[in-house]
């Protein structure tokens, strides 16, 4: 009969402890992790090697090894794995920048019709001109091989990710105005709702259009939902369309009211009605300030002609170029894509003009019910 082991005895820290009984009884940690956490502690309680292997049923050397790597390196090399020579490198460093440095090259550029890289193409290329560039070991590389590098390197050639280049100059002073004009409203809307019913010398409206929202009529009635047979609306994936609409609407950053209107095209005549619009809906001492961009109906002979004959009544602030994402209308648009626009199918185009009208009221509806007046907040950008 083999005599026990005598070897250093083991010793624990509190925290130590802690931890080899949560992981001795975690349900989520590897197995690997939970039966050397194990072992440690079996170790500890005085229990011989052999006892401790017929308790878990594993080798004598597997308890062996594991008391031993925590003797010489520590808590977390028993419970995990020491570092293996492993098989060699066959890919050497200026083979793997090669290849990225062909990743990141068009495939134009090299000769190619494709306008980005396919996995197949990229493979292709690197084991036709590899041995010429000094790198014989990538004539075997494979996909996966492939995937690992380019991975290693955070490349996705095979993709395009889309931005907008900023091409203004007073970007920065036009983003500063309108934020400024934000924190003002704030203010303002601060200081109204101290004591209801304070006039307002200046209203201040974000105001854009949303064009090109399509009519589209299904060809056959949609099929409701059915207890135990179809969870969802069934529609034929066949579509009608009978035209587009534009909507031109402008918030009130005080009372949070939308004003809208809705014609076929937004153009000079028809931001001018918006703007007669407004002048109806405001007193005549108001000073009306919009927060838009500089598209050309704004800014175009027409509606100058007619801001001339209202001099003092308009106060226009332009977001930047390509700056849309500054307008805080633009959060109401897509409130409205994703909810009252989606999936909406109509029998004809007046009909989507009525239920853009409807959502509108019922929105406005809302607000003034729920907060009033006076009780509109909104979060501005400036913070």
């Amino acid at each position: 009969m083999p005599f026990p082991r005598k070897g250093s005895p083991l010793r624990f820290s509190e925290q130590e402890m802690l931890r080899l009984e949560s992981i001795r009884k975690s349900r989520t940690e590897e197995k690997r992790r939970t039966l050397r956490a194990a072992l440690l502690l079996d170790s500890l309680c005085g229990l011989s090697d052999e006892a401790i292997a017929r308790r878990h049923r594993v080798s004598r050397s597997t308890v062996v090894l594991c008391i031993q790597k925590f003797l010489q390196f520590g808590l977390n090399a028993a419970l995990g794995e020491l570092p293996r020579p492993g098989k060699p490198r066959q890919l050497p460093d200026d083979a793997i920048a090669w290849v990225q440095d062909c990743a990141c090259q068009k495939p134009k550029e090299l000769g190619y019709s494709y306008e980005l890289w396919t996995y197949r193409l990229l493979i292709a290329h690197i084991r036709q001109h590899c041995v010429t560039v000094g790198h014989p070991a990538l004539l075997k590389l494979s996909r996966s091989q492939l995937h690992k590098i380019l991975r290693q390197g955070e490349l996705r050639p095979h993709k395009i990710r889309y931005y907008v280049e900023n091409r203004d100059p007073d970007c920065d002073i036009q983003m500063a105005n309108v934020l400024h004009v934000y924190k003002e409203v704030e203010i303002v809307n601060e200081y109204r709702r101290g004591e209801a019913g304070r006039q307002l010398g200046m209203v201040t409206i974000s105001y854009d259009e949303k064009p090109g929202m399509q009519a589209l009529a299904t060809t056959t009635p949609d099929r409701p939902p059915v207890v135990g047979t179809h969870p969802s609306h069934l529609r034929d994936y066949e579509s009608v369309r009978l035209g587009t609409v534009s909507l031109l609407a402008g918030l009130d950053l005080h009372s949070g009211r939308v004003i809208e209107t809705v014609s076929d095209t937004p153009n000079s005549s028809d931001f001018i009605a918006f703007l007669r619009k407004l002048d109806n809906a405001y007193p005549e001492h108001h000073q009306i300030r919009l927060v838009l961009d500089n598209h050309s109906a704004h800014l175009s002979k027409e509606t100058r002609s007619y801001l001339q004959t209202m001099p003092q009544r308009y106060v226009f602030v332009f977001t930047p170029t390509h700056g849309s994402w500054l307008n805080l209308i633009e959060t109401q648009f897509s409130k409205m894509t994703r909810t009252m626009l989606r999936g909406i199918r109509v029998s004809s185009k007046q009909e989507l003009v009525d239920r853009i009208h409807q959502y509108f009221e019922e929105i406005n509806a809302a607000r003034w019910s729920s907060a009033g007046s006076t009780r509109w907040t909104r979060p501005l950008l400036y913070r």
